[in-house]
């Protein structure tokens, strides 16, 4: 789906590296990923963002003295739980080139010891992305599909280990689901994480029956569709943050920090982790149209 959305190529290589413990996907992509390496004898490898590939495909690259290039680094939530900041640290230490998507990055990166002459502040590739393919996702008639109306649901997504992997945390994000259905309808696509979770604490009734419209995951041009005609978005993504602070949507965050300060900073996106006071003082606001509205940023122009 993610290929047919974009417009995207299949790849010419396929690691064929599924899913697993971080050790063993990281070190399985490494062996796979070497081997092509070697094959192909490139002079530059170009990694994103923060995944395990992130860090297994920099670390082989490194290995055989082939330069690493880095889009979206210098991001930091400061909160070494989140596998993604240890492949964001890692990844950018041992970077050649350092492209930066927003200012404190570039701060994070001069703090940490890397020279300011590796660092290229070039903009956001996200936001690039949903420019393009904007027009287009709002052709999608989806709002029929699953019977919503524009600017009168929440969009949520959930998945994050600290907020679905035990039953308390998964309930207190259930607490909050519970609030917001009163105000609004909820569109939900669930994260199989979730899903598998909620089935696993008997949670599922929590959620059945209510103001909810449940889905399997979506595309990315449904989802970039759902975001523009939402009244507001609650996740625990990192990229969601950028995109609907570039559109002006409200967004609450359920973590307890972001590596994206300019989304909390300049944006409409608000940090109230899994605290059901908070996310009811939130609620409240933008439903009272008092909720901030958000400068202009990302630019889009990387």
């Amino acid at each position: 789906v993610f290929f047919d959305d974009l417009g995207i190529p299949e790849p010419d290589v396929h690691l064929n590296v599924g899913s697993a413990s971080h050790a063993v996907q990281t070190a399985n992509i490494m062996i796979e990923f070497e081997r092509e390496l070697i094959k192909e004898e490139p002079s530059l490898v170009v990694v994103v963002g923060d995944v395990n590939s992130t860090i297994a495909c920099a670390l082989v690259a490194k290995k055989l003295h082939v330069k690493v290039a880095h889009i979206e680094a210098g991001l930091r939530s400061f909160d070494m739980k989140m596998p993604e900041e240890i492949n964001r640290l890692l990844t950018d230490q041992i970077s050649d080139f350092l492209f930066t998507t927003e200012k404190s990055a570039a701060l994070n990166l001069k703090r940490e010891g890397i020279s300011a002459d590796k660092i290229f502040f070039v903009g956001n590739v996200m936001i690039d992305t949903l420019i393009t393919n904007l027009e287009k996702a709002k052709k999608l008639n989806l709002l029929d599909k699953y019977n919503l109306k524009k600017n009168d649901y929440a969009l949520i997504t959930l998945h994050r280990p600290s907020n679905v992997d035990t039953k308390e945390n998964l309930e207190k994000m259930l607490n909050i689901l519970n609030f917001l259905q009163k105000k609004v309808k909820i569109f939900f696509p669930i994260h199989p994480r979730t899903k598998k979770n909620l089935e696993k604490f008997d949670l599922e009734k929590n959620v059945k029956g209510l103001n909810i419209v449940l889905s399997n995951p979506i595309g990315y041009l449904e989802f970039l569709n759902l975001m523009t005609n939402s009244r507001l978005i609650l996740t625990d993504s990192g990229g969601i943050q950028e995109e609907a602070s570039y559109l002006k949507i409200p967004i609450l965050t359920a973590r307890e920090g972001t590596e994206r300060p300019i989304t909390v900073d300049e944006g409409t996106n608000t940090i109230i982790g899994n605290d059901l006071a908070k996310a009811k003082k939130y609620i409240e606001e933008i439903f009272v149209n008092n909720y901030k509205k958000g400068q202009d940023i990302e630019n889009g122009m990387a």
